[in-house]
């Protein structure tokens, strides 16, 4: 009896670490077996019930039966949220925020692959993924210009790379908002995305709170980059 109890329980731990830590493992076969989404097949099934949950925010923010064309994405590691900002003739408006659902690393930027750090800069959309192991994401174009000019490294790869803002509640240097929240901001992205190219703001506190620039050992040039970053957080309205 003891036996049989213990290979159950071994089982149902087995099962338990495969959903947790395998979904890059057993989600694209499952992709696969059931055929891949598109970015129009995602929008198309959730955009009525993410619409009634994202209704009043773009209404306060003077959208009304209408999307934005153009919007912001900002992340504060210290703080742990993701901001989206709406930006038009009448000017910047922030429609909602969303809180990280894990964090990996510490304050500074991601200077290479393995080091568990999201990077920290001023960054672009590169495309949409329907079919992300962790349900929808937003790929940020990591390593931009920047961080190519301070890295010390001739091997460009060996910066790492794959940076996404994405679902569920695990990462390893990614921004994780949980499903309900990649549908709202997958789908203003998408909405967005057609006309303009979609600014992503990551930086390590919100400088128009907390001004002061954190000391990040290994390097000499992150004065530089905050100085960068604070100055764009400063077009955006607290």
């Amino acid at each position: 009896m003891t036996r049989k109890l213990i290979s159950i329980l071994a089982f149902a731990l087995i099962i338990i670490l495969c959903m947790k830590f395998g979904r890059s493992i057993y989600i694209p076969i499952l992709n696969k077996i059931k055929g891949k989404e598109t970015v129009e097949s995602r929008i198309k099934n959730l955009e009525e019930n993410v619409w009634n949950r994202l209704e009043k925010n773009l209404s306060l923010a003077g959208y009304k039966m209408d999307y934005p064309s153009e919007i912001v994405l900002v992340a504060f590691k210290e703080e742990k949220t993701l901001e989206v900002y709406s930006k038009d003739y009448n000017g910047i408006k922030k429609i909602k925020e969303y809180p990280f659902t894990a964090f990996s690393g510490k304050l500074g930027p991601k200077l290479k692959e393995g080091d568990r750090q999201i990077p920290e800069g001023i960054y672009k959309v590169e495309y949409l993924n329907p079919n992300s192991s962790y349900y929808l994401s937003i790929k940020v174009n990591y390593p931009n210009d920047f961080d190519k000019s301070k890295t010390e490294f001739t091997d460009l790869s060996k910066m790492g790379g794959d940076i996404f803002i994405h679902g569920k509640s695990a990462t390893i240097g990614c921004i994780p908002i949980g499903d309900e929240a990649i549908e709202e901001v997958f789908l203003l992205t998408k909405k967005a995305i057609n006309n303009n190219n979609i600014k992503v703001i990551i930086s390590p506190r919100d400088f128009r709170i907390n001004g002061k620039y954190p000391k990040i050992e290994g390097i000499n040039w992150e004065k530089e980059l905050y100085e960068i970053i604070d100055k764009e957080l400063k077009t955006l309205p607290n």
